[in-house]
């Protein structure tokens, strides 16, 4: 029995797709809800990452920009406080707060294997495609002298093929995600290093 899995695949009022919280009020409700600063700098760089994908990849307007940031900044929030909630609670926090639903579904669908959520829309499959590999790729970081300057996807997928290495990180989500997404995962892989190391 998956005991994180939500049973539901609506979320959110169609009304409400133009309510998008500012990165205030989001970075409010990351730091009411997560004391871990590693945690805090996860969510931050996923953040960070799907911005910059929906605005250099997919060419979209700022407004879009926001929903990607804020669905990337808040997908992990109640994971510090309520890991046995984990996606329940930030959910029902965002719909209580009539936030527009493309960003919770996209919260929501982060982890099919553990939510029951398909990956459908765009902003679905990247926030799936980053969250695993971008907590990868830092714990790679910190073992390097150089952090991520010269950090090269063949040792990223070295790490990968060591099962031992950062043990907790689902290699299985991670090439599901990068096939759903129908993006290489060296690309993935690349663009993560290039833009995640301003928020390590």
């Amino acid at each position: 029995m998956n005991l994180l899995a939500l049973n539901r695949t609506e979320f959110g009022n169609p009304a409400n797709e133009d309510n998008i919280p500012s990165l205030a009020e989001a970075e409010v409700l990351l730091n009411e809800w997560v004391k871990i600063d590693s945690l805090k700098r996860h969510m931050r760089q996923v953040g960070t990452l799907m911005r910059a994908w929906a605005a250099e990849r997919e060419q979209l307007d700022d407004t879009e920009q926001q929903k990607w940031q804020i669905a990337g900044l808040l997908h992990d929030a109640d994971w510090d406080q309520w890991p046995e909630q984990h996606c329940r609670k930030i959910i029902e926090e965002l719909e209580s707060r009539e936030v527009a639903p493309s960003i919770i579904r996209a919260i929501a669908s982060h982890g099919p294997s553990h939510f029951g959520v398909e990956p459908e829309t765009k902003m679905d499959k990247m926030l799936y495609a980053f969250d695993e590999l971008s907590g990868l790729i830092h714990a790679y970081s910190l073992m390097r002298p150089t952090a991520y300057e010269g950090m090269q996807p063949k040792g990223v997928r070295k790490r990968l093929k060591d099962k031992s290495f950062a043990a907790q990180v689902s290699r299985e989500d991670i090439r599901d995600a990068s096939e759903r997404a129908g993006i290489d995962l060296n690309e993935l892989i690349t663009f993560i290093i290039q833009h995640q190391a301003a928020v390590a």
